[in-house]
């Protein structure tokens, strides 16, 4: 071992970047956590990869078109009025 080393090149943070990925800091239940990481070894993978894919598929589901979270238009309110309108 050297006696001294010269870190004034060094950087902080992360040896190898993740393409595509963020860090953040999330705070969640300790219950959550532990059904996930149990979820995530008995599936072989790290649980937050699996948080991240639950999340995927989240968010897959709410973009699907002509599901009913599709925002209402004036002119859909206006037809289906009318259809209503003209079958009372």
């Amino acid at each position: 071992m050297r006696d001294e080393y010269d870190f004034s090149g060094g950087k902080r943070g992360a040896v190898i970047q993740s393409p595509g990925k963020t860090r953040i800091t999330l705070m969640l239940d300790d219950d959550i956590v532990a059904h996930f990481r149990t979820r995530a070894e008995a599936a072989g993978t790290g649980y937050q990869e699996l948080i991240n894919d639950i999340l995927r598929e989240a968010t897959a589901a709410k973009a699907v078109p002509g599901s009913d979270d599709a925002p209402l238009t004036v002119s859909t309110l206006r037809r289906v009025l009318r259809e209503e309108l003209h079958s009372a």
